[in-house]
C-alpha cells in the first residue's frame, strides 16, 4: 500500500510483506509506507523531538564534567545531532531497517563520567588544555569499544540468543525500558516547573487520545502540536516576565538571539576535531560495559518496535545487523569526536503509539533533519531552547507507553501459571532495585573517589570470591550493567525462564512463533540488490 493516500492501512498489512500481527490495525502508516514529502517533514520533526532532551542532556552533562569551554561546548552539541542524523539514516537504510532513531546512550555516559573523574586526579600532558586530553582517551575507549560490538553483532553472538527469548523474558525488559525512565530529572527534580510539565502532557494526551477523531491532524501531530502550544506558552510566559530565566519553563531567547546562522562558520563537526584519539586499555573496559547494556537496551527497542509497528518480531539476521550497525556508527562517533557511542531510542517508539506512524521514510526524513540542526547555527539553538518542564512533559507521555507495548507481550503467556507469575515479578522488582542500589552507592562514594572504584573497594572485601569480583573488568561491568534497570531485568528473566521448568505454550513461545517474522525474510543490503 502506498503511503500517499493517506489511508489506514488493513488489519494485518501494516509493515513489511509477510509479516502478519493484529495489533496492526492502529498503524496510521506502516514501515514501507512514504507519506507526502511535506507531511513527512513535521512527522519527522515529531519523532525527532521525543528523544531531543536526551540528545542534548548527554552532550551537556559530558561538557560540564570535562570543564569544556562554552564555545567549544555549542560544537560539540552540534556533533551529536550530526551524528544522530547519520547514525538513524545508516540503521534504517543498512541496519536493521526498523524506524526507528539512533542517538547517544546514558549507559555509555556512565562509564565515560568514571572515566573523566579518574582522569581528573592525573596530571596533564604539557600544552594540552584537561578537557581536550579527557575527550581524546574517551574517543580512544569508544573506538575499540564499539568495534567490540559490531563484531558481536556481524558476528551473530546477539541472535543466537533469540530461542530463548519467550514473552515471559521480552516483556520485563521492553516494560523496564519505560519504568527504569521514571527519575529522570526532566520529571523528577524538586525545582521542576510542574505546570508547564502538567500542561505538556495534558495537550499531548488531549490530542492523541480525546481529539484524533476531530481532526487528522490530532491524530498524526499530537506530540508536535502539544509541545509547540506548551513551548509558546512558556516563551510568553517568560517574555512577560512571568517566569524568571532561572525557571526549568522558561524560554533561554538568548541561545537564539546569540546563534550564527550557520554553525560551521566557526569548526565543521568533522572527523578527530579535538585532536587524535588516546588509548588507554583500563577505560576501554570501562566504556566497553557501557556497551554491554546498551546491546540489551536496543536488543529490547527491537522487539518493541516491531510490536508496536504490528509487524513479527525481529529474525535472528535483524537482530544481529542491527547490533552491528550499531556497533559501526559508535566507531563513527568515537571518530567524531562524541566521547559517546550510538544506540536505539525509546522514546520515539512511544511516539509510533501515540501517533500510529511506523514509517521508515518519516525517520529518515527526521534524520535529515537533525543534519541540518547539527550544522544551521539558529535551528539548533532554537531546539536547545526547548524548557526542560516542557521536555518532561513529553517524557511523561512517552515512557508510559513503552512499558505498555512490553507488558502488552503477556498476551501470549499463560498468567495462570505460578511460575510465569514469578519470574514476571522477580525480574520487574530487582529491574527496579538494583539500579536504585548502585546510585546510592554512587552517592555514599566519598569525595574524590569515582562511584566506579568504590564499588569496586567493596566487591573485593567479598569472602573468598573477592579477588575475582574487584579486579576492573569485572567491578566496572557489574557495576555499569547493574545501574541499567533494562538489563538488570533482562538479566534476572532470561536465567529464571530458561531454567525453571515450563512447556512452550506455557512460556508463550508456541503462540509467538506463528507471529514471529521468517529468518529468510529480512534482506540485507547486499542481498536486496542482488
Amino acid at each position: 500500500m502506498s503511503g500517499d493516500t493517506g489511508e489506514t492501512p488493513p488489519e494485518g498489512m501494516a509493515g513489511e510483506p509477510g509479516t502478519e500481527s493484529p495489533e496492526a490495525s492502529f498503524v496510521e502508516y506502516g514501515i514501507e509506507d512514504e507519506p507526502p514529502l511535506g507531511e513527512s517533514l513535521l512527522l519527522g520533526a515529531q519523532h525527532y523531538l521525543t528523544m531531543i532532551g536526551a540528545n542534548i542532556a548527554v552532550p551537556l552533562i559530558l561538557a560540564g564534567a570535562m570543564g569544556m569551554p562554552p564555545d567549544v561546548t555549542a560544537e560539540f552539541v552540534g556533533t551529536f545531532f550530526v551524528v544522530s542524523g547519520v547514525a538513524t539514516l545508516a540503521q534504517t537504510t543498512l541496519g536493521n531497517r526498523y524506524p526507528i532513531v539512533q542517538g547517544a546512550s546514558f549507559s555509555i555516559m556512565a562509564p565515560a563520567l568514571a572515566v573523566i573523574a579518574v582522569i581528573g586526579t592525573q596530571p596533564t600532558p604539557e600544552g594540552m588544555a584537561q578537557w581536550e586530553y579527557m575527550i581524546r582517551q574517551l574517543q580512544g575507549a569508544v573506538i575499540v569499544a564499539a568495534a567490540a560490538e559490531m563484531v558481536i553483532g556481524y558476528f551473530g553472538l546477539v541472535g543466537r540468543l533469540k530461542r530463548y527469548l519467550s514473552p515471559v523474558v521480552i516483556a520485563p525488559t521492553i516494560a523496564l525500558i519505560g519504568l527504569a525512565l521514571f527519575n529522570v530529572p526532566q520529571i523528577v527534580a524538586a525545582d521542576q516547573n510542574w505546570y508547564i510539565l502538567g500542561l505538556t502532557v495534558f495537550l499531548i494526551v488531549l490530542f492523541s487520545q480525546y481529539l484524533p477523531t476531530y481532526s487528522r491532524a490530532f491524530r498524526l501531530y499530537p506530540v508536535l502540536i502539544g509541545v509547540v502550544v506548551a513551548w509558546g506558552v512558556a516563551a510568553v510566559l517568560t517574555w512577560t516576565g512571568v517566569l524568571p530565566p532561572s525557571d526549568p519553563g522558561a524560554v533561554d531567547f538568548s541561545l537564539v538571539g546569540s546563534a550564527g546562522l550557520l554553525a560551521f562558520d566557526t569548526v565543521v563537526p568533522m572527523p578527530f576535531q579535538w585532536g587524535m584519539p588516546l588509548f588507554t586499555p583500563a577505560y576501554t573496559i570501562g566504556i566497553f560495559a557501557g556497551f554491554v547494556a546498551s546491546v540489551f537496551e536496543s536488543f529490547g527497542d527491537y522487539h518493541a518496535v516491531a510490536r508496536i509497528a504490528g509487524v513479527g518480531a525481529p529474525s535472528r539476521k535483524r537482530i544481529d545487523h542491527g547490533i552491528g550497525m550499531e556497533g559501526l556508527m559508535s566507531i563513527f562517533a568515537g571518530v567524531m569526536g562524541t566521547g559517546n557511542g550510538c544506540t536505539s531510542y525509546s522514546e520515539n517508539i512511544g511516539a509510533i503509539g501515540l501517533t500510529g506512524v511506523a514509517s521508515r521514510y518519516v525517520v529518515q526524513i527526521g534524520a535529515a533533519l537533525m543534519l541540518v540542526v547539527g550544522v544551521v547555527g539558529y535551528f539548533g539553538a532554537l531546539v536547545a531552547s526547548i524548557p526542560s518542564a516542557v521536555v518532561g512533559g513529553l517524557f511523561v507521555a512517552m515512557f508510559g507507553q513503552i512499558a505498555a507495548v512490553g507488558l502488552a507481550n503477556l498476551k501470549y503467556v499463560d498468567l495462570d501459571s505460578s511460575r510465569n507469575i514469578f519470574v514476571l515479578g522477580f525480574s520487574l522488582f530487582v529491574g527496579l532495585a538494583v539500579p536504585r542500589y548502585m546510585s546510592n552507592v554512587a552517592a555514599a562514594a566519598p569525595k574524590g573517589v569515582a562511584p566506579a572504584a568504590y564499588f569496586q573497594q567493596g566487591l573485593a572485601q567479598v569472602p573468598v570470591f573477592g579477588p575475582v569480583l574487584g579486579t576492573d573488568v569485572v567491578a566496572q561491568t557489574i557495576y555499569v550493567v547493574g545501574g541499567v534497570g533494562m538489563a538488570v531485568g533482562a538479566l534476572a528473566a532470561f536465567v529464571l525462564d530458561n531454567t525453571i521448568p515450563g512447556t512452550d505454550e506455557e512460556r508463550g513461545l508456541t503462540q509467538w512463533g506463528e507471529l514471529a517474522e521468517e529468518e529468510g525474510e529480512f534482506e540485507t543490503p547486499l542481498e536486496r540488490f542482488e
